[in-house]
């Protein structure tokens, strides 16, 4: 059932005194994107008539066929709780149609409402709940954003150690007047790392509110003369940035993946959602880790996963069965990273989750030892496969997956795996300061 109709929204903006109206959308890379119309255009908005030019944004059409209108999604309209008093700034999350009236098969939401529609139909709700991790950096004196701290905190601690704790605070209290239920925040392992967790949704609100969140965390940030990077690895020799997905099928209101009776409390669903994942784990790898920097993280020693794994019973494993039961069971994925788009990495779990229902994909056995202390030659007797090492490998690895390309449509497919394929070349071909200082000397 929606929240808003188009006259609750009328309404709400004149009681409000809401001047600006950001029509947002992100592009296929994760990036959000927005035009900002006033009070007096939102009808036109409301009715679907506004208007952009497609071919200026990354990875959407060519010029040829450029003519893209946005669709509101009433139920985004959200004020925002830093904007001024009078004159006040609300978003209206949209999603993009062509010029004949057809979803666009580049936007990244509708790829994942497909997704959650075909779930409909077998009768399943796909709930997330993710674990957004963070840094908070100076600005420079031309307030650009910088990579040093002050602070030294590390996980859990607290002020004043932890520097960012008042900033943290009001990130919490901004995130709580807009709708969110705020379930933890804390210092991270790293010195400026941080995390806020916020209530598992249904899919497209959790992708939704993942956007906002990241938003909302920036301009917070700048608030306290801070930058908010949500950058993999910016820093070496510690802990990069995660967002682990916390997923569940529901069925009649009902946790399918709860079964009393099954092997440690998990349904045959719950093992079959597992095995599809883990099939196609290296192929959704450049979604859920898009950047050359990403794979800067997945390395051992810094809790990051790079091995496709599964386990109840210890935090090394690319996946892990966190100990609640009941209606609280859910399947943790480890690997990905803050700078991908939530809408497709959703989009790829839930079809890969599906896949395994399907298809009754057996997971391998369940590893309950530290991975990373294992021998390679147990490993390899074991069949624990490493993830893709680097974004060439992976992207590799999804063009030889034909399931999730099939799943984020030809357009998408394409575009990706074009501009991923420029971002690596220009990465290999750079020469760094590293090389410089290693080799120059020697050579």
């Amino acid at each position: 059932m929606s929240r808003y109709t188009k006259e609750d929204i009328f309404r709400i903006v004149e009681e409000e005194d809401v001047e600006f109206i950001r029509l947002q959308f992100t592009d296929i890379f994760g990036t959000l994107k927005n035009v900002a119309i006033t009070s007096s255009q939102l009808e036109k908005a409301l009715n679907n008539k506004c208007m952009f030019d497609g071919s200026s944004i990354e990875g959407f059409v060519r010029i040829e066929e450029s003519d893209m209108y946005l669709y509101p999604d009433l139920d985004t309209f959200t004020i925002f709780p830093w904007r001024p008093q009078q004159g006040k700034v609300a978003r209206i999350i949209c999603d993009i149609y062509c010029a004949d009236k057809t979803p666009f098969t580049g936007d990244s939401r509708y790829i994942l409402k497909r997704q959650i529609e075909e779930a409909k139909n077998l009768g399943y709700t796909f709930n997330v709940g993710p674990e957004c991790e963070f840094f908070l950096f100076h600005q420079d004196e031309n307030g650009q954003p910088t990579t040093l701290s002050h602070e030294k905190a590390g996980y859990f601690d607290l002020g004043p150690v932890d520097l960012g704790e008042n900033a943290r605070r009001d990130m919490v209290l901004t995130l709580e007047d807009m709708g969110y239920e705020i379930e933890a925040s804390h210092h991270e392992v790293a010195p400026a790392q941080h995390e806020i967790d916020f209530k598992y949704d249904e899919a497209l609100q959790t992708a939704d509110n993942i956007m906002t969140f990241k938003l909302a965390v920036k301009t917070i940030a700048k608030r306290h003369g801070l930058f908010a990077s949500f950058m993999p690895k910016p820093k070496y020799g510690i802990n990069g940035s995660g967002m682990h997905i916390n997923m569940s099928l529901s069925k009649d209101g009902h946790n399918i993946f709860h079964d009393p009776d099954g092997k440690m409390g998990l349904s045959k669903e719950a093992y079959y959602f597992i095995g599809g994942i883990m099939k196609h784990m290296k192929g959704v790898t450049p979604i859920m880790n898009p950047l050359v920097n990403s794979y800067k993280r997945l390395v051992p020693g810094y809790e990051a996963p790079c091995y496709i794994a599964w386990s109840a019973t210890n935090r090394s494993p690319l996946i892990r069965i966190p100990a609640s039961r009941g209606e609280e069971t859910r399947v943790e994925l480890r690997s990905p990273d803050p700078a991908a788009n939530p809408y497709l990495a959703l989009a790829v779990c839930l079809a890969a989750g599906i896949d395994g229902i399907r298809n009754k994909i057996e997971p391998p056995e369940e590893v309950p030892e530290n991975v990373y202390e294992l021998k390679e030659e147990e490993k390899a007797s074991r069949g624990i496969e490493s993830l893709p090492a680097d974004l060439h490998a992976a992207i590799c690895e999804l063009q030889k997956d034909a399931f999730i390309k099939e799943v984020l449509g030809e357009h998408i497919s394409s575009k990706l795996i074009e501009a991923k394929e420029a971002e690596w070349m220009q990465y290999r071909t750079q020469v760094t300061g590293w090389e410089i200082e290693e080799y120059l000397y020697k050579i």
